[in-house]
């Protein structure tokens, strides 16, 4: 499902990525750990098509995605790749059903079908009830679900998380971490997660610890 073979980063003078190479099998969780700025999420971020590296190439599904031109490259990533963050980033004009649903508009399918989706989703999710609310009205859990439900919209082959459950309590932590198994287990959801949760790191599938810019072996 995803490989990336050989990333190198630098910003200014710091290589922060000295040649990482990776490969995540379809419906595998990996977790990602290691000390702060050892690169974890700059790692990330070019597995998900934010930022390009210097050297290298990532490939998601097949498709080598350093290749793809601006708008070829953002109509992918809105299509093949979800994101949740620590922060939930929610649009707090908008309810969660509006929230949820609006990856599905920007990639331009019909209204009756996202909304649908939408919906499924956050009943899945534990959400019927609440869908109607906007972010100000919803506890930390219910967002970062809400997150969840937006990142998942476009059936994505792959979810990256960086520290979703680093801004909730111990409870919401836990329900989210469950969270991230069901849709592994239900939908078959490739997850590339940051972490610095050694409980969830270690109930996932496979565990890679950074370390200056590079996988420990």
């Amino acid at each position: 499902m995803v490989k990336a073979d050989y990333i190198t980063k630098s910003f200014g003078n710091v290589q922060v990525l000295k040649g990482i190479s990776l490969e995540v099998a379809p419906a595998e969780m990996v977790c990602i750990t290691g000390p702060s700025g050892a690169g974890k999420t700059t790692l990330l971020q070019i597995l998900g098509t934010l930022s390009p590296p210097d050297s290298g190439q990532v490939w998601i599904d097949g498709t080598p995605v350093c290749e793809l031109k601006k708008d070829k490259l953002a109509d992918f990533r809105n299509r093949h790749i979800g994101f949740v963050f620590q922060f939930h980033h929610l649009l707090p004009e908008f309810t969660a059903l509006e929230n949820v649903c609006i990856p599905g508009f920007i990639a331009g399918d019909a209204a009756e079908k996202v909304q649908a989706r939408a919906k499924e989703l956050l009943d899945f999710l534990g959400l019927a009830h609440r869908m109607e609310h906007k972010p100000a009205e919803l506890s930390g859990g219910e967002q970062q679900r809400v997150a969840v439900a937006r990142a998942l919209i476009n059936s994505p082959g792959i979810l990256l998380a960086d520290e979703p459950s680093g801004n909730l309590d111990t409870h919401n932590k836990e329900e989210l971490h469950r969270l991230f198994f069901r849709l592994r287990d239900t939908f078959g959801q490739t997850i590339i997660m940051v972490t610095h949760d050694q409980s969830l790191a270690t109930r996932s599938d496979r565990t890679l610890n950074m370390r200056d810019g590079l996988f420990l072996q």
